[in-house]
């Protein structure tokens, strides 16, 4: 697998692309707890910049709820989908679901409060059609971690997959990803449709749009180099992404 290239062979910025940016990793550092990001007037107004240089054709693609996303963001109003496309919403506001409150996650959902209650640093989050285990604080329970939520997956089924990124893990119905998510804006949302899709994204959780971008003829970058990736392109961190950002912006403009 060829390694991308670095930040000074990305492509020249184009006013027909369709930019798609992960949050977390992305746009903001990662925080120990999701409740800890700050975002900034400034990337808020980045974001409203890049919206009106590449005509709408702006969207946030995360693993976060949307809720989350719509109170961190606000006010922008941007295309975003949550829960890595389970959850997704038109510029507009307008909210869409892909599928219902799974009832199988019950029993698993009260076994993971369990776990986290007796190991402190573990922090768990029930979005609905998914659960979540973040082990930033407690790296060192990776295993126990690991170990606990397979078995969580085995008696769940084949209906479900186990998700593993930055120390965090996630089970979600099986067959919507990033890569769901990115497919569904450039097929069925005007302002994206017959554009050239680019993708910013840090985790393994990004692969799956990176994958999408590269088969429709787009760009495809990750967030710092870890790790075997599909995608065309990196840059080192949050930072080189925003001020690759802001020249977009500003050459768009």
């Amino acid at each position: 697998m060829p390694f991308p290239k670095p930040s000074s062979q990305l492509p020249l910025p184009r006013r027909d692309w369709a930019l798609f940016l992960d949050f977390d990793g992305t746009l903001v550092s990662l925080a120990a707890h999701p409740d800890d990001v700050h975002v900034s007037p400034h990337l808020k107004s980045l974001l409203g910049e890049l919206d009106r240089t590449f005509e709408g054709a702006v969207a946030v693609v995360s693993g976060r709820p949307l809720e989350q996303l719509e109170r961190l963001l606000a006010p922008v109003s941007l295309p975003m989908a949550g829960i890595h496309g389970l959850e997704w919403r038109d510029a507009d506001g307008t909210r869409h679901t892909a599928i219902d409150q799974p009832a199988q996650l019950a029993s698993c959902r009260d076994a993971l409060a369990a776990f986290v209650e007796t190991r402190p640093g573990l922090h768990y989050e029930d979005k609905g059609v998914s659960l979540t285990l973040h082990y930033r604080s407690a790296p060192e329970l990776d295993e126990a971690c690991h170990e606990f939520f397979v078995a969580q997956h085995r008696a769940l089924g084949d209906t479900f997959e186990l998700i593993s990124g930055k120390c965090v893990l996630e089970l979600r119905p099986s067959g919507y990803h990033k890569g769901t998510a990115v497919a569904r804006l450039l097929d069925e949302t005007p302002v994206f449709q017959a554009r050239t899709p680019v993708f910013i994204g840090d985790d393994v959780t990004d692969e799956d749009a990176f994958r999408v971008v590269n088969a429709r003829g787009g760009h495809s970058v990750r967030v710092g180099s870890q790790g075997e990736t599909v995608a065309s392109y990196y840059l080192e961190s949050v930072q080189e992404v925003l001020t690759w950002l802001e020249s977009l912006a500003t050459q768009g403009a």
